[in-house]
C-alpha cells in the first residue's frame, strides 16, 4: 500500500501481473455462516418470543449508533477510503462500532471491500461480485461462502491499520464483542433487549447489508458510469437511511473518496452529518468531497447537472 493513497484506486491490493478477478471457486465459509445462521435463528426464535417497545428502541437505537459511526464512518469512510483525518482515539472508537455491528474485523472489512471495488472495475469479474444470480442463490454467497480466486491480488492494509495491534485484536476476537453488549442489556433489561439488542440487531444488519449491495449492483437510478468497468453502481433511495447514506452508492463509486455520499439535492446522508458533527467539535479535519478532490478521469455523467458537484457542493 502507497503512504499517500490514490484517492481513486484500490490501495490496498497488491496487483501482480497474473491477478485474475474472474477464474475463482465459492466455498462454504463454516464460521461465517454458523455465526450468520445463529443470529438469524435467534433473531426468528426470540424476537416474537421477547418482543417488548423497549427492547424494539434498544434495537433500533443500537443499529443506528453502531451502523452509523462504526460501519458507515469508521470502517467505509474513514478506514477504507481515508475521507477524512482524525485523532487516533476517535479512529479505534469508531472503528470498535464498527465491529459491534457484527459483520466482521476491520482487516476483513477492508479486503473484502477492496476485492470487490478492484474486481467490480474491471471490464469482467466473477459472478459472486457482480450479484449476476438471484437473490436465494445471491444470499447463500454471500452471507454463508467465500470466494477463493485461482490468482488472488495480495493484500496490505497499510502503516497505521495492519500493525495497529487494536485492529489485530478486533480482527481475532470481532465476534466475542457481543458478549459485554449482551451482558450490558441483559443487567439493564433483561432477555428481551439481549434478544432485540444482539440477535435481531446483527441479522436485521448484516442481512440488510448484503440486500441493499445486491441492489446497488443490478438496479436503480444512476448519476454516473464508470468507464470500462463491468459491474456499475446505482443508488438505493429507499435505504438511504437505514443504510446511513451508503445507499447513494452510484455517487460513491463516482467518488470513492469522498466523505459525503448524498451528492445532489434530497439525497439525506446521515453518516456525513455525523462526519459534519466531528468536525464541528475539531474532531475531523481535511474532509474530502468531489469539489476538493483531484480531479477523476474515466467517469460520464448520465444525467443532467451531474457533475455540478465537482464543482460546489451545498452544505
Amino acid at each position: 500500500m502507497t503512504t499517500t493513497p490514490d484517492p481513486y484506486k484500490v490501495n490496498s491490493l497488491i496487483l501482480r501481473p497474473d491477478v485474475d478477478p474472474v477464474a475463482g471457486h465459492v466455498r462454504w465459509a463454516p464460521a461465517r455462516s454458523l455465526w450468520n445462521g445463529a443470529m438469524l435463528l435467534g433473531a426468528l426464535v426470540l424476537g416474537p418470543l421477547y418482543f417488548t417497545w423497549g427492547a424494539f428502541a434498544v434495537f433500533l437505537g443500537l443499529s443506528a449508533v453502531t451502523l452509523c459511526t462504526g460501519h458507515s464512518v469508521g470502517f467505509h469512510r474513514r478506514l477504507v477510503h481515508r475521507s477524512f483525518k482524525c485523532p487516533k482515539w476517535v479512529e479505534r472508537a469508531l472503528v470498535w462500532s464498527g465491529t459491534a455491528v457484527g459483520m466482521g474485523g476491520p482487516l476483513w472489512t477492508i479486503r473484502t471491500h477492496d476485492t470487490r471495488d478492484w474486481a467490480q472495475r474491471q471490464p469482467r469479474c466473477h459472478d459472486y461480485l457482480a450479484h449476476r444470480h438471484g437473490l436465494l442463490k445471491d444470499g447463500w454467497w454471500n452471507l454463508h461462502c467465500r470466494l477463493v480466486f485461482d490468482r488472488p491480488p495480495g493484500f496490505d492494509p497499510g502503516p497505521g491499520i495492519g500493525d495497529d495491534p487494536f485492529y489485530r485484536f478486533l480482527e481475532r476476537t470481532w465476534m466475542l464483542h457481543q458478549l459485554p453488549i449482551a451482558a450490558i442489556l441483559y443487567l439493564a433489561g433483561g432477555i428481551p433487549w439481549v434478544a432485540w439488542g444482539v440477535f435481531v440487531r446483527v441479522a436485521a444488519c448484516t442481512t440488510m447489508h448484503w440486500f441493499i449491495s445486491y441492489f446497488a449492483h443490478t438496479r436503480g437510478p444512476q448519476s454516473w458510469l464508470v468507464d470500462g468497468a463491468g459491474v456499475q453502481a446505482f443508488d438505493v433511495p429507499i435505504a438511504a437511511i437505514p443504510t446511513m447514506g451508503e445507499s447513494w452508492h452510484n455517487n460513491h463509486h463516482a467518488f470513492p473518496a469522498s466523505a459525503r455520499h448524498g451528492l445532489y439535492p434530497g439525497q439525506f446522508d446521515p453518516g456525513y452529518r455525523f462526519v459534519q458533527v466531528l468536525q464541528a467539535l475539531g474532531l475531523a479535519w481535511d474532509v474530502q468531497l468531489p469539489a476538493n478532490l483531484p480531479p477523476r478521469h474515466g467517469i460520464t455523467p448520465v444525467r443532467s447537472g451531474a457533475a455540478d458537484v465537482t464543482r460546489a457542493v451545498r452544505p
